[in-house]
């Protein structure tokens, strides 16, 4: 079964709660099918749930996460644009009520770790 969130705020503490916890097959589960998902380190787009949670645990190897920052949600009626600090996505509501992500450009942060280096 399919997960999504109530708000596109909501989709956006989703997405960082699988980061934090490691969770490469959560986030692919946000994503509608045929979805997108655009990185600033790994310079290619993954398309699809598998890909995108290919493409994730790439960024999880290379200690990578994301802090869900919404700055502002732009909404007409079912789809919203979502800017925040280390993104831009396009997100939708499906027939189930639940948003999901359609396109996301993501910069993902260094660890805490990393940045102490």
């Amino acid at each position: 079964m399919r997960t999504g969130a109530h708000t596109p705020e909501e989709l956006e503490t989703l997405l960082e709660d699988a980061f934090v916890t490691c969770d490469a097959d959560a986030v692919g589960e946000i994503f509608e099918e045929g979805a997108v998902l655009v990185t600033a380190e790994v310079r290619r787009e993954a398309h699809g749930s598998e890909d995108i949670a290919r493409l994730v645990r790439k960024l999880l190897r290379a200690d990578r996460s994301y802090v869900a920052e919404p700055r502002r949600v732009v909404q007409a009626r079912d789809t919203a644009l979502v800017l925040a600090s280390r993104g831009l996505s396009v997100v939708r509501r499906g027939d189930d009520g639940s948003w999901r992500y359609a396109i996301a450009l993501l910069s993902p942060l260094r660890t805490t770790q990393e940045e102490e280096r």
